[in-house]
């Protein structure tokens, strides 16, 4: 049996994790008993996860330095990411003190590229505007013109497994593709047509530039003051990787200068204490946050690109996978767990 505290627990991660865990464990494997928490994982909550042996973590837990030493001072040794993203956990710390560290790296690259569309359909048609309206009998078609999507040029910022996805659904709309990519796919490009280009041009000749990228050193900001400069001016601008892929004092500039056309996001530089949390009772206290919820061409949702039943399927099977394979490793049994596409810090003795 392995112990689990799940943290930032919400109903739809309860279900999916507890409906992964109810049939008979595969072969022999070890069962799983999870200890659901609503808090977040961080240097204060972390004794929470005492006489656990595992801790299950989402994008906004924070799982630096601090808090693995008070984990593994607890008994802690393993680190379960329900999420592809790895940045908010330090592997080097995790390393050091003996912390296994495993994510979830595909589960459906469907769902984040399907939201990313939604994104620009309903920018582009002014969809929330239109519906507000009708909705209070209004029904004048003012200030709701949009442009035909046919024959644009799309730049796709990261060509992996999301990536590819949204891209071969722009190709459906009939657009013209760009993409940036530091390993070019070439079956992709073969597929649809693709160019790949230098970030620098792709800005400038794309009609919607749209974010599929990792944060990491080499990522954060990538959508600076500069890069907002060479966009083609009136551009949209869709986020649904990570939140500091955008300076966020940058995009409301070039909002407020016109430089950018209309921006979509998913996610948020500072959204952590704010999503995933119902704050309708109160002030909203993040200033930029609250002034780009004002703006008529920007639309946010609340980090849900990942949230349909089949990707919540994927993450909570993927993430009983790993906890198992963890398990069975530290019993020393056969395991499968060397996929450094999962194991970021592999069980002693096994490469990651």
């Amino acid at each position: 049996m392995i112990t689990v505290a799940v943290f930032d627990t919400h109903r739809f991660d309860r279900e999916a994790l507890e409906l992964a865990a109810a049939g008979p464990a595969p072969g022999g494997a070890e069962e799983v008993a999870f200890h659901f928490l609503e808090a977040r994982l961080g240097p204060s909550t972390a004794s929470l996860a005492a006489g656990c042996e595992a801790v299950c973590v989402f994008v906004n837990d924070r799982v630096d330095a601090d808090t693995l030493e008070q984990l593994a001072g607890a008994g802690v040794r393993m680190v379960a990411l329900r999420c592809a993203g790895f940045n908010n956990v330090d592997l080097v710390a995790a390393r050091r003190l003996g912390v296994c560290v495993a994510r979830v790296p595909a589960y459906s690259p469907h769902a984040i590229a399907e939201h990313a569309v939604a994104l620009i359909l309903a920018l582009n048609r002014k969809l929330v505007r239109a519906s507000s309206r009708v909705r209070d009998g209004n029904f004048s078609l003012e200030g709701l013109v949009g442009f035909d999507l046919h024959g644009k040029t799309v730049g796709v910022v990261g060509t992996g497994k999301i990536g590819a996805v949204f891209a071969r659904i722009m190709r459906g709309f009939g657009c013209v593709l760009l993409g940036s990519d530091p390993a070019p796919d070439t079956a992709l490009s073969e597929e649809t047509g693709l160019e790949y280009c230098p970030l620098p041009e792709l800005l400038g000749r794309a009609d919607i530039v749209s974010l599929h990228l990792p944060l990491n050193e080499a990522t954060r900001h990538v959508v600076d003051a500069a890069a907002i400069g060479r966009m083609r001016r009136g551009a949209m601008l869709i986020n649904t990787g990570r939140g500091a892929l955008i300076d966020t004092l940058a995009l409301m500039k070039g909002l407020k200068n016109g430089q950018i056309g209309a921006v979509g996001l998913d996610v948020y530089e500072e959204e952590e204490g704010v999503f995933f949390e119902d704050h309708s009772e109160e002030v909203l206290r993040d200033e930029k946050l609250a002034w780009l919820l004002m703006c008529p061409n920007v639309l946010v949702t609340a980090h849900q690109a990942f949230l349909t039943r089949e990707a919540l399927q994927g993450l909570a099977s993927t993430t009983l996978l790993n906890l198992r394979e963890y398990k069975g490793a530290a019993l020393g049994r056969e395991s499968g767990v060397a996929d450094p596409l999962r194991w970021l810090v592999a069980p002693s003795g096994v490469a990651s």
